[in-house]
């Protein structure tokens, strides 16, 4: 492979990440985030700004011992009227223990003059005492070039003049950066075709946002036409609608072009848990419709396309799941047909005949068309399948049971509402009757059930519903529409699941799913 052939990553997860608006890293997040993408393998990790806030000056006092990343630091060039010398944030990125130092400077006319108020010779100079200052302290050097596709359009003289500044001060990366996200794919490839007329392609990078939802289509054609160098963001994170998704662009690189990257190919099963570990740090759900990544990337819900990928993956697919860390979800629906219920039993490792899989087919879609769902509701599909083989034992059942609500004011004179439950049940040959309160019926309801049942099953004391949802069907009905409700679960083992109720009633519903919540976890931990 030859080394003109071969793009450098550039990691900003850690500080153009988290200009997203709700995100703010701890050190320990920070810190997590970095040695994944060490282990993943990319060129530059940006850590931050030192001297910018506490959080990045504690980060960059740690010793990070990166294997294969160059531990990078953000700022800006040397500020109007002082010298590069004398400028304390220079000297914080130069005092950071950073390998390479990235400068942000304006290559537009039009921000220098209206966002600096400054001439477009001050802006000159501070690019080129900047970077000079940096040579001549033995750092590694990075031009992100802010504006310059808008400003390229507005002053392409100017702009050029900037690049060039750059160069000749010995930066290794000029970034163009297309910093509000309005260029479009056939505008990158025309101003860089422009570009690399003066500055050679191998010292071009490209810093893409995702306004026009073109962040990695922008890079891959900026790659296409020239730059070797690419920033971008894990799961596309960034201010307003993000930067360029790097667990989209990795793998179309190394798996769907002849370029190459220092990431070696088996390291791209790290992207699944790398996109999911962001996820749980920020507390957010997992995007399941996400490339490569998502759950449903590689999943299957018509039984042609299910049959089709039993015998040729490649009919339904474009790679092969296993490769980014994914698998393959054929998802039961009434549209499923025997290729996707044999896949989803294979995983359940049940075995059962023709018959009883014609049956069960049945069965689903007789469910279905009442309301009930099964693509993502795996544990209720289970239960279901189990419970028709004979395998399911039923562990309590449920007599009667009673919600009530009560509004009131509280004795501090503020307005409450209160969610009363009771239960009465059969368990082992006992009846008991329990009541339980709560934040709300469903609330109401588990806490009962929960004193009912945990002297029998202990093991129910970390099970934890974790998500709600509601969805109304045959809503023309108005308020005697029927009501879906999915709920997730997890407990401490770190099993998650997600079980499906239906009813005209919408406690009635979400009994129904807490019940099936409950029965598959007595049924995992009563048949390990």
């Amino acid at each position: 492979m030859e080394e003109d052939n071969k793009i450098y990553l550039f990691d900003t997860t850690l500080r153009d990440g988290q200009q997203t608006t709700g995100v703010n890293f701890s050190v320990s997040d920070k810190m997590t985030l970095a040695k994944n993408l060490d282990e993943l393998g990319v060129d530059y990790i940006e850590g931050g700004w030192p001297g910018a806030n506490p959080t990045d000056n504690d980060f960059f006092s740690r010793d990070l011992n990166f294997s294969k990343s160059k531990f990078t630091a953000f700022g800006m060039t040397r500020r109007p009227g002082r010298s590069a010398e004398n400028d304390p944030g220079l000297n914080s990125l130069i005092n950071s223990n950073a390998h390479t130092i990235c400068l942000v400077g304006k290559s537009s006319s039009f921000q220098v003059k209206n966002a600096l108020g400054i001439t477009e010779d001050e802006n000159l100079s501070m690019l080129s005492d900047s970077f000079n200052y940096l040579n001549y302290k033995n750092r590694e050097a990075i031009y992100d070039a802010e504006h310059f596709f808008d400003g390229f359009k507005h002053n392409k003289e100017f702009s050029l003049k900037c690049l060039k500044i750059a160069l000749k001060s010995n930066v290794r990366w000029i970034v163009l950066c297309d910093t509000n996200g309005g260029t479009l794919p056939n505008e990158i490839s025309d101003i860089i075709k422009e570009v690399i007329k003066t500055i050679p392609s191998n010292k071009l990078g490209i810093h893409a946002h995702n306004d026009t939802e073109n962040g990695v289509a922008n890079a891959l054609v900026a790659i296409n036409t020239g730059v070797r160098h690419v920033q971008g963001t894990i799961n596309g994170l960034g201010e307003r609608c993000g930067n360029t998704n790097l667990v989209s662009l990795i793998p179309s690189l190394v798996l769907k072009t002849n370029f190459h990257t220092n990431i070696k190919k088996q390291n791209l099963k790290l992207l699944t848990k790398i996109s999911h570990t962001l996820h749980d740090i920020l507390n957010q759900p997992k995007s399941k419709n996400a490339p490569y990544v998502g759950e449903n990337a590689f999943s299957h819900k018509g039984g042609l396309h299910a049959s089709a990928v039993a015998k040729d993956p490649s009919t339904y697919e474009h790679i092969d799941p296993e490769l980014v860390g994914n698998s393959r979800n054929v998802i039961i629906s009434d549209q499923a047909g025997k290729s996707n219920l044999l896949s989803q039993l294979k995983k359940l490792s049940i075995e059962i005949d023709d018959e009883q899989i014609n049956q069960i087919l049945e069965l689903i879609k007789q469910k279905e068309a009442e309301g009930f769902s099964y693509d993502i509701a795996l544990a209720s599909f289970e239960l279901l399948v189990r419970k028709h083989v004979g395998q399911l034992k039923e562990y309590f059942i449920l007599n009667k049971f009673r919600v009530t609500d009560e509004r009131r004011w509280n004795a501090k004179g503020k307005l409450v509402t209160d969610s009363e439950a009771t239960v009465q049940l059969e368990v082992k040959n006992q009846e008991k009757m329990t009541v339980g309160v709560g934040n709300g019926p469903v609330n109401a309801i588990d806490s009962a059930l929960r004193q009912a049942l945990i002297d029998f099953y202990p093991s129910l004391s970390d099970l934890k519903l974790t998500d709600y949802k509601v969805m109304i069907l045959s809503s023309d009905k108005g308020t005697g529409a029927i009501t879906r409700v999915h709920i997730e679960s997890t407990d401490s083992n770190k099993q998650h699941w997600t079980t499906v109720g239906v009813s005209a009633n919408i406690i009635d519903a979400s009994y129904n799913a807490i019940y099936d919540s409950i029965n598959y976890k007595l049924f995992n931990d009563l048949n390990k």
